[in-house]
């Protein structure tokens, strides 16, 4: 099956949470076409989370979180890692004091 290109993933990821009245913003600019894409979720608190796609036990590919509920620069510091090791990356910044995302949600997810 095709796969949606990256730029084109993000560019609805965006518009749907816009739809929401949810704030998110490309915080990283990664490969147009086959990018790993990395949500932050922060919470305006002070803490955040982060999720990336990967396949799970199942063989599935799905969002999973690589952190929760953590201060926010560990995630910060989490994704500067990824990034080192993947610069083809896409880090989208979500900023929800409830913590919405839309992960999974029909049309968005992995």
């Amino acid at each position: 099956m095709a796969r949606l290109a990256t730029a084109i993933w993000v560019s609805a990821y965006l518009t749907r949470l816009s739809l929401e009245g949810i704030f998110a913003h490309v915080a990283r600019k990664g490969d147009e076409t086959a990018g790993a894409v990395a949500v932050k979720v922060a919470t305006m608190n002070g803490r955040a989370s982060f999720f990336t796609r990967a396949f799970g036990a199942d063989g599935v590919t799905g969002w999973h979180a690589q952190a929760e509920d953590v201060p926010e620069e560990e995630v910060d510091a989490a994704l500067a890692r990824q990034r080192r090791y993947d610069p083809d990356l896409w880090v989208i910044e979500v900023e929800d004091p409830r913590g919405r995302h839309l992960l999974g949600e029909p049309g968005l997810e992995a």
